[in-house]
């Protein structure tokens, strides 16, 4: 099971938070869950954009080749800017 957060601006756009997502053989690397996650059509596409989003697989920034076992933490988040 995948515990899903979506954070800042993703969640307002998304108009959600987070979700549970049951593993499956079709997701094996974050760039599936993305891709399955963006087939949902509408605001979900922008999960698509590597630039707008990133990506954290327990708690740490991950490419999206990054291999799932199907019991992680993943979060989308936009990047930070500091000052």
């Amino acid at each position: 099971m995948f515990s899903i957060h979506y954070f800042a601006s993703i969640r307002e756009q998304l108009d959600s938070d987070g979700e549970t997502l049951q593993a499956s053989a079709d997701i094996s690397t974050v760039a599936d869950l993305t891709a399955l996650l963006a087939a949902r059509g509408g605001a979900w596409k922008l999960l698509e954009d590597q630039h707008a989003v990133l990506v954290a697989v327990d708690q740490a920034v991950v490419d999206r080749s990054r291999t799932l076992s199907g019991n992680e933490e993943i979060a989308f988040f936009p990047p930070m800017t500091g000052g």
